[in-house]
Parts: structure tokens; sequence; C-alpha cells
């Protein structure tokens, strides 16, 4: 079985930002707004707090660096992925396979997004349905799909049509296509974080369990 533990909590929960590194903190003194550098570095040290568990280490002794594909991960492992939208920050860690996390807070959106960045069958899913039906759908879409590209660390470099992922509201979330992988390879978990969020978690599993345990945090989120 493959462990994925999951840690949620608010943003403006600090940590200790002595711990960054040179790197990450000329990272934040580079954020043109104030507020921007303030996330980064609060978001940045409670990762270090959390990650510092898992190794028996202090965070300041922590080394994350990025690998092929600009991913951040830290040599020796576990594998871990952040993601943060509105109030929220979720991070996903795992020890014995690369994973995807990826958090949206629903906000408007112009159906002609989907119609560039979705694949046919998904684009298909979608119409017909009513507004507020259309926007959840759209978010279930849209975080399943980064959090896939975010566990495959290929970014920019995958298209998003290049693979399907189920989005309706009663269909268990799932890859059902991918260009030149095996959709059955991997695994797809939906965060179920209430009204107004969409999340979700991707991991290659080889056909293995997977279980999702909340480390911090709850589900769904407090209003």
């Amino acid at each position: 079985m493959i462990t994925v533990d999951l840690w949620l909590w608010r943003r403006e929960l600090a940590g200790d930002e002595a711990a960054l590194s040179a790197a990450e903190q000329a990272r934040a003194a580079r954020f043109a707004f104030a507020h921007l550098a303030r996330d980064y570095r609060a978001i940045h040290a409670r990762l270090r707090a959390v990650l510092a568990r898992y190794v028996n280490l202090p965070a300041a002794a922590i080394e994350i660096g990025p690998v092929e594909g600009g991913k951040p991960a830290m040599a020796g492992g576990p594998f871990f992925n952040l993601s943060h939208s509105g109030d929220w920050v979720a991070l996903g860690v795992c020890r014995t396979a690369a994973i995807g996390v990826d958090i949206e807070a629903h906000r408007p959106v112009e159906t002609d997004v989907a119609e560039r960045f979705f694949s046919p069958a998904e684009h298909q899913a979608l119409n017909g349905l009513a507004a507020e039906a259309w926007r959840d759908a759209f978010f279930r879409c849209w975080t399943r799909k980064e959090a896939f590209v975010k566990a495959t660390g290929d970014g920019l470099m995958r298209p998003l049509d290049s693979f399907d992922v189920t989005l309706l509201a009663n269909d268990a979330a799932r890859l059902t296509r991918i260009a030149g992988d095996a959709a059955a390879d991997w695994t797809l978990i939906d965060l179920p974080l209430g009204a107004g969020m969409a999340g979700a978690v991707a991991l290659r599993s080889g056909g293995e369990e997977v279980r999702l345990t909340l480390r911090e945090g709850q589900m769904p989120l407090p209003g």
C-alpha cells in the first residue's frame, strides 16, 4: 500500500522564517508586492517545519532544490508537493512515489478557458451543465489535471488536452486517457474541501492501493 499524508493550513499560519535558505530569502525579496513576499516566507517556513518531522532534522538544515522541470524536491526524500489558493495551503507528502497536489478556490471563469485547454472529451462532458454545476465541474477538472501534471514534473511541457480526467459530480476521480502512458497506472484522489474549493492528489501507483491520511486540518475546510 502507498501512503500519502495531507497537511492543510491557513496561509497566514507562520513558521520560523529564520529557517529559510538564502535562495528562498532571495526569491521572496524579488516579489513586487510586500504581501506576496510575506505569503511566500510564511508558506515556505511552514513547509520546512512539516518536512523536518519526516527526516528528523532542523527545518533550516533541509535542502530543497529544483529537479528536472523545476519541481521542488528534497534530497533523499520524501516526495512532496505544495499548493495554495484563497486562504488555504495544501501539502502532500509521500515516501515512495512522486505526487502532485492542487487546490483552487472557485472564481469566475470564462467558458472559453475550457475550450482552449481541456480535451474534447472533457469539453463535451461540460457541455449542457447549468452555470453552478459547470463551474464546479470545471474546477474538479482543472485541479485533477494540474495535480497530474505536477506529479509528472512536466509542467508546461505537457499539453492539458493530451490526457482526460473525470469531472462530473457522480464520477470517481480518475484518469481515463494519457497520451503515451497507461492511465491505469495512475491514481487520482478527490479532496472534499467543501463549497467554493476544489482539490486533488495524483500519483503513479502502478495499481497499488493508495491510502490518504489527513495529518493536519479538516475536510471540508471550515468556513
